[in-house]
């Protein structure tokens, strides 16, 4: 790969409704989407899912935008590129920054596969035609609303179900719910809106059979991970926490929860999101796939990285309309049943709606 230009699109994509976390209420997907092309014309998008503010890392979207523009695009401009993953020595100068680094490393990959004539599943070395998904739901206003809503989402074909969860928001929330659907697969997401003082509090989760608790803790506490999980029925499952195959190495050793959540985005691309999964695979650690409410850009590669063999649990990779009345990518992904099918296109399988994209579009930035 030889890139001779990037085009950057700073997106504002409208929710369809108002989604809570631990740490915010967002009514829009803020991100950035990046073309690169190379010098026979081949073309590869990704998306840099730093939000607007840095709540759940230290990315922010602006900063990424300069970050791309200033610093990390520069550097593959007029370079022979031989692997996606060759980024990582690139950009080994540049700290973290992990979101930025993924936005190259998809669109490295799509346009890799694009040229060996492969799905991307099939360049990454994926196995499964067809990846089982789960929903996530935000904090809602009450048990009844929350019940509600779970409902809907079994209706429709989901059969993993996360709860966001955050103090005042928590047991007697999912309780009901259990109470509600004695079968479901559920799990809460804390966003690290947890400590250790609240350890009587999330030890009462262990009542409710869930097949997991997400990142109850502060992002990077690996330690106090450990000391929960030592008192927990219930299997912790680390999101923040990992971002690098180091971490993971931290979490087996110190024995700080079961699960990993991988995102691509969180890890710096597809490359790293391999190396992680195989080493978990390798350590009995089951893996699923977590989406930062992506756009279809970001949402089509989590559909190639989940056909990796090490994940085994249904993924955050919820259908475009589950989010948006309109996606940034044609065709929107579906559901077939609980499941997204494969795409069976080279590359990321799926093309962007120019005409979506300009409607959402805020700013754009052409690199040569």
């Amino acid at each position: 790969m030889f890139i001779k230009s990037a085009k950057m699109y700073k997106v504002d994509l409208p929710l369809n409704k108002p989604f809570e976390t631990s740490f915010a209420a967002m009514k829009y997907k803020k991100c950035v989407i990046l073309e690169l092309k190379d010098q026979d014309g081949t073309v590869g998008y990704g998306e840099s899912s730093a939000l607007e503010v840095p709540f759940y890392n230290e990315e922010f979207r602006d900063g990424s935008w300069n970050l791309l523009e200033k610093q990390m695009l520069p550097k593959i401009m007029n370079v022979q590129i031989d692997h996606p993953d060759d980024i990582y020595k690139i950009f080994a100068y540049i700290r973290m920054n992990n979101m930025s680094k993924s936005a190259i490393n998809c669109a490295l990959w799509d346009i890799y596969a694009k040229q060996n004539k492969q799905t991307l599943a099939e360049a990454l070395g994926g196995n499964k035609k067809k990846v089982e998904t789960g929903v996530s739901i935000g904090v809602q206003e009450s048990p009844e609303a929350l019940v509600k809503a779970v409902a809907g989402y079994i209706t429709d074909g989901y059969r993993r179900i996360k709860m966001k969860i955050k103090p005042g928001k928590d047991y007697e929330y999912i309780s009901e719910v259990r109470k509600n659907f004695p079968n479901a697969m559920l799990m809460a997401d804390a966003n690290s809106a947890y400590r250790l003082k609240d350890i009587e509090m999330l030890k009462k989760l262990d009542n409710l059979d869930l097949i997991m608790i997400e990142q109850p803790l502060e992002p990077g506490d690996l330690i106090d991970h450990a000391a929960l999980q030592a008192q927990l029925k219930t299997s912790i499952c680390l999101d923040e926490s990992i971002v690098s195959p180091d971490d993971v190495e931290k979490m087996l050793k110190l024995k700080s929860g079961r699960i990993i959540n991988i995102k691509v985005a969180r890890v710096g691309g597809l490359g790293i999101a391999k190396k992680i999964q195989k080493l978990a695979m390798e350590n009995g650690i089951e893996c699923w796939c977590g989406g930062m409410l992506d756009s279809g850009i970001a949402r089509a590669a989590n559909v190639a990285i989940a056909t990796l063999p090490g994940y085994t649990l249904p993924n955050d990779i919820a259908a475009s309309h589950r989010y948006y009345d309109a996606d940034i990518i044609k065709p929107e992904i579906e559901l077939d049943g609980t499941f997204v099918n494969v795409s069976k296109e080279n590359g990321l399988g799926y093309q962007p709606d120019f005409e979506n994209l300009a409607r959402f579009t805020v700013a754009e930035k052409e690199i040569h």
